[in-house]
């Protein structure tokens, strides 16, 4: 493999064993970039003269044997939603580019701390708001297995410049998807954490006061990007831990995976959802993939009475988005809302209602929601004392082609069939409902030539079990392939 393609963790031991600086790293890295974006527009913030004193810094540490540090010297990008002081933080905003950004967000400040090279940001949707990454700030982020198709979104630019060899390392988030989705649409790895495990802190839009979020069981986490399971690991090791208010990070404990060889792990493996369709080129190596786990000894179901309502996960997952989006809302906008959803039929129970209800629902309602949303939670408990893995994939098709027109008019093609955009998100949401820890991970290679994830979802807080399971299946099966550049 080439060196463009190398992992995180290839390239630390590297640079530990002096058989390459960081400042060679970074050149190089600048170079890809500057060779190879112009086609992706992935990494559209660029801060390589700061990286490169960095670079040099981290090689001054290294010589002086400073060797602590678990990134020490390996250039990385974050997704340009993160603050980094001195850099735009938009959201895809326009006019929003000066306004200044004076401190790290937590995330940032701990990938510094452990001596990582930051070289820039990386492109997002608007708002982070789409499964494809497109804004009127930076224009529009192309998967580098086709220009054709969208790398996904919101984080699509990070999973770009991973795809590409411009990075091995990427800081994402994950509100419906987007950790995981531009993994599966570009055939990489990322991880969405528990909920809470990694502060939020700095991850705010453009001009928002920067505040401390109380630790709460959440819809919204964020995680690292990479193209190797090991590296997810090296990433949450110094991501994860409570907000450090007063600058100190405290490391936080997760149980050590629940197994060390891949026969061992209980995996239930599903590709039919009650609410959407899921496409033959996404079921077909997700299907490959349950027959290869049994025949390495794992035990393998396809079905199981204590798996929890995957319908109901789903509805209630749409109306916590939509009542954290009505929030939000312009208050005429709100208004409308309002308006629209008290002109539906009482009796209407469908997913369109569902959602227009949910914009405007109130307090009351969101409260009894979340006692659901509880139940939900401990019917998984239960579900991972029988099981260690739920295998099930991230969205119902590959790669998106690129389609702009408002959220509305867009539907997707699921077995030549029409489906809803907004369906989009419900595998997602079987994790993120219950703030469960998934583990997006490459399976295999479309019909079409475009990559298939899926991901591995595991008990609340036990982080380390996804991702050490997606490790073993690719040293078993084969992980990150490069595209055809």
């Amino acid at each position: 493999m080439s060196a463009e393609f190398r992992t995180a963790t290839e390239l630390v031991a590297a640079l530990r064993s002096r058989q390459v600086s960081s400042v060679e790293l970074t050149d190089a890295a600048i170079a890809a970039i500057e060779a190879g974006d112009g086609a992706l527009n992935a990494v559209v913030v660029r801060d390589f003269e700061r990286g490169r004193a960095a670079a040099k810094a981290a090689d001054a540490a290294l010589a002086k044997g400073q060797e602590t540090a678990a990134l020490l010297g390996l250039p990385v990008t974050v997704k340009e939603s993160f603050n980094v002081a001195g850099l735009p933080t938009t959201w895809g905003i326009p006019k929003t580019e000066k306004i200044p950004v004076t401190q790290d967000a937590v995330t940032v400040a701990r990938l510094k701390a452990a001596g990582a090279v930051v070289l820039g940001k990386t492109n997002i949707s608007y708002l982070l708001a789409d499964w494809q990454s497109f804004n009127d700030v930076y224009g529009t982020s192309n998967n580098p297995w086709s220009a054709a198709h969208t790398p996904g979104g919101s984080s699509g630019g990070s999973a770009a410049a991973l795809a590409a060899g411009f990075v091995s390392l990427e800081l994402g988030s994950d509100l419906a998807g987007s950790l995981r989705v531009p993994a599966h649409f570009c055939g990489i790895y990322a991880h969405k954490p528990s909920s809470d495990i990694i502060p939020r802190r700095g991850q705010t839009p453009p001009g928002v006061p920067v505040l401390s979020l109380a630790p709460r069981l959440d819809l919204a986490t964020c995680g690292p990007m990479a193209r190797s399971a090991q590296d997810l690991m090296l990433g949450l090791d110094v991501l994860a831990g409570p907000d450090d208010h007063e600058g100190t990070a405290w490391q936080l404990q997760l149980p050590v995976p629940r197994h060390a060889s891949l026969k061992d792990y209980r995996v239930l493996v599903i590709d039919q959802h009650p609410l959407t369709p899921t496409d033959a080129s996404v079921r077909a190596p997700l299907n490959d993939l349950a027959e290869r786990l049994a025949a390495a000894g794992c035990k393998v179901g396809r079905s199981s009475d204590v798996v929890p309502d995957l319908a109901l996960i789903g509805r209630m997952y749409l109306q916590a988005l939509m009542a954290f989006i009505g929030s939000n809302m312009p208050s005429a906008d709100y208004d409308a809302a309002t308006g629209r959803a008290a002109a539906l039929p009482a009796e209407t129970d469908d997913l369109r209602s569902l959602v227009q209800r949910g914009l405007v629902m109130s307090h009351r309602d969101w409260v009894q929601a979340d006692f659901i949303r509880t139940g939900v939670l401990d019917r998984w408990r239960r579900f991972f004392r029988d099981w260690d893995i739920l295998v099930c994939p991230v969205m119902p098709t590959p790669a998106l082609a690129h389609d702009h027109r408002p959220v509305a008019e867009r539907t997707v093609m699921v077995d030549g069939r029409a489906m809803p955009y907004g369906d989009l998100p419900l595998w997602s949401s079987l994790a993120t409902l219950s703030g469960l820890p998934s583990t997006a991970f490459p399976v295999g290679i479309s019909a079409q030539g475009l990559p298939v994830g899926a991901q591995a979802i595991g008990p609340f807080l036990e982080d380390r079990t996804t991702i050490a399971f997606a490790d073993l299946v690719a040293q078993a099966f084969g992980g990150f392939k490069p595209p055809p550049l």
